[in-house]
């Protein structure tokens, strides 16, 4: 089968990997239908994250039909539309049964091959999926393949950076960095009850669609973010910052927000080895800090029924459709921002 595989560092190639198999009676083979490129999958791209295998095959976001079972696999057949979050989940272990599922003890990241061992990802043909039963989520006509598509992350991720932030209707808010994930905990600020929540990038497409989901946008190369959400809190500072970069800027900005007692909610990936804070300001400053990647999981089914009524057409976010061929074009445009481009889905044809 093809697939999109990780070549070394800005590498990705279109190339042949052996085909899907189903390795345990858990298993299900899914034929992708769309997948996507995620920011995360930058952090790969550029080789910030050592030990990748080269050849593997990359991305976590996908969606597809059911094409081959495990015969210990018993609420799904073949046939039926599936998503996935971007880790496999066992359903039963403590994490799970908590809600963490991004912690589960058997969880498997997609596209993370090291040494020979791990799973391929979702940017291909055909991806096998460990823990079919309680990993997969089945979907309707009445949720679109790329609806389904961006609930499996970008809209799980930002639904849970927004509840991890404690949102209160006369509260004020702030959402620093506008791509897919920031986009849509803006969005999911708003169905918990935010009346004012402030956008903060500096790319005037992001901010123009941060305007259209309802929040105030400012460009930090054009605005003092800090100077204006001052003066809209009498001087306190925003009840809770949204952070969704994962950079050191962006953290420093996010703990400059905040008032006394705010929370700074992060699910932006860091890679620095320090926090931009120390221990003394946040104590100073009362801070809630809450940090880490989103048990996906735990909300793909409350957003897929929550998804048909909701008046936010997520898909606004995917600017650029290419086919999976095309897939080392894509990650170019997506990673230098070309073109205006906020979300990269790609096609299986």
């Amino acid at each position: 089968m093809n697939a999109l595989t990780f070549q070394g560092k800005q590498h990705i190639s279109y190339t042949k990997i052996p085909d899907s198999q189903l390795l345990h009676d858990t298993d299900a083979i899914v034929k992708v239908t769309l997948c996507a490129i995620c920011g995360s999958d930058l952090h790969v791209y550029h080789a910030r994250e050592t030990g990748l295998d080269c050849g593997t095959a990359m991305g976590h976001e996908f969606v597809g039909e059911i094409v081959a079972l495990g015969k210990k696999v018993v609420s799904l057949k073949k046939g039926d539309q599936v998503l996935s979050p971007f880790t496999t989940n066992c359903g039963n272990c403590y994490y799970c049964c908590i809600g963490l599922t991004c912690r589960c003890v058997q969880g498997q990241l997609y596209g993370w091959v090291q040494n020979g061992l791990g799973l391929h990802g979702g940017q291909a043909q055909y991806v096998r999926v460990p823990l079919a039963d309680s990993t997969l989520v089945k979907f309707n006509q009445s949720v679109s393949p790329e609806e389904a598509l961006l609930i499996g992350d970008v809209r799980s991720t930002g639904f849970y950076c927004a509840h991890q932030a404690d949102i209160q209707a006369q509260g004020v808010y702030a959402v620093v960095g506008c791509g897919p994930v920031g986009l849509m905990a803006i969005i999911a600020a708003q169905e918990l009850g935010a009346e004012k929540v402030y956008a903060i990038d500096n790319i005037p497409e992001r901010l123009n669609l941060a305007q259209q989901f309802g929040a105030i946008p400012i460009n930090f190369t054009q605005q003092n973010a800090l100077a204006i959400i001052q003066e809209a809190t009498q001087g306190r500072g925003v009840d809770a910052v949204m952070e969704c970069v994962g950079s050191p800027a962006a953290s420093r900005l996010s703990f400059d927000l905040i008032r006394f007692g705010g929370t700074i909610s992060t699910v932006g990936v860091h890679t620095s080895t320090q926090f931009t804070f120390s221990p003394m300001e946040a104590y100073d400053k009362n801070v809630n800090f809450k940090i880490g990647r989103s048990p996906a999981r735990y909300y793909l089914q409350q957003l897929l029924n929550n998804t048909p009524n909701s008046p936010y057409d997520i898909c606004q976010i995917i600017t650029h459709q290419f086919k999976l061929a095309e897939g080392a074009a894509a990650y170019t445009l997506f990673d230098k921002k070309q073109d205006g481009c906020i979300k990269v889905v790609l096609r299986n044809e």
